[in-house]
């Protein structure tokens, strides 16, 4: 219950923080789309370090979510940042939810629950199971986020495909993200600070997370929220839960009949993405012009 919580915590400070990133990055200069400078100009703007501060707590929540349980219950759960977005997005928009907006709300949180109580994941504590199967399922995971972000890099003609790729290669290198802290945290269970700080994992999170940051916000400056947190949202538990089962050791239910619920909580899941994404209610973007104003000396 305690990892639950912890999860669901985590879940509510990502979601409040993307939307108010979401609402500031959608101001930044278009040359910046893709640049480390997006960065730089993001952090004069108020609310998009706000948003920022939630991101780190609800991070920070996940890692210790991720340390006391295991990579497959906890990503599910922490696909719920979604509803916790809506929920500010409404308030900001003041948009009514609406069949598809409650469509959504259930078939999300009615596909996590399908998720975990069929496949009822567990293990995970003896982490590393296969040092080739971990450097396979990585590099397959890293390879597919930095080709959609080259993708979306050259062919930037259709805005909301741009931010949907941009979206997933993120959401993949988060999930990849969450995998690695899972590791660090059992070696800092075993051998302390020495143990991790003379491992690669940290410091393969900090330049993960940095890549993935630039990766999201240049999503929240080309298109609406709702173009690309859905898809963000969507991969990382996939790719988190690809690296648990993968080589961290958790194991799943495989009976039939578990495979099947577990199926179809993954796809309800992704559909009640789909349909809360889509809502009204996300924040729609804003022109150039307020852009201009926006970065304006005061």
């Amino acid at each position: 219950m305690t990892v639950i919580l912890l999860a669901l915590a985590a879940a509510c400070c990502l979601g409040t923080g993307f939307v108010l990133q979401q609402s500031a990055a959608q101001y930044a200069p278009p040359q910046d789309f893709l640049s480390f400078r997006l960065l730089l100009d993001l952090v004069r703007m108020p609310r998009w370090l706000a948003g920022i501060v939630l991101m780190v707590m609800g991070m920070a929540l996940g890692a210790v979510a991720l340390g006391m349980g295991d990579i497959t219950l906890v990503e599910p759960l922490m696909a719920t940042n979604l509803l916790f977005a809506m929920a500010l997005a409404r308030r900001l928009s003041r948009q009514p939810l609406g069949r598809t907006g409650w469509a959504g709300l259930w078939l999300l949180a009615g596909g996590v629950t399908a998720f975990i109580v069929a496949g009822r994941p567990h293990g995970g504590r003896n982490s590393e199971v296969g040092q080739l199967s971990q450097w396979l399922i990585m590099g397959g995971v890293l390879s597919v986020a930095l080709v959609l972000a080259a993708i979306a890099k050259r062919e930037r003609v259709h805005v909301s495909l741009e931010a949907a790729l941009l979206g997933v290669a993120a959401g993949l290198l988060y999930g990849l993200q969450d995998a690695l802290t899972r590791i660090s945290g059992l070696r800092f269970s075993a051998g302390g600070w020495g143990a991790l700080l003379t491992s690669w994992q940290p410091y393969a999170i900090v330049v993960l997370g940095v890549v993935a940051l630039v990766l999201v916000q240049s999503a929240f400056e080309s298109a609406p929220l709702r173009m690309s947190l859905p898809a963000l949202t969507a991969a990382q538990p996939i790719a988190g839960i690809a690296c648990g089962v993968g080589f961290l050791g958790d194991r799943l239910r495989v009976t039939p009949g578990a495979l099947a619920f577990e199926a179809a909580g993954i796809a309800a899941v992704v559909a009640g993405i789909v349909l809360i994404g889509s809502h009204p209610a996300m924040p729609p973007g804003s022109g150039a012009a307020e852009a201009v104003r926006e970065f304006e000396p005061r």
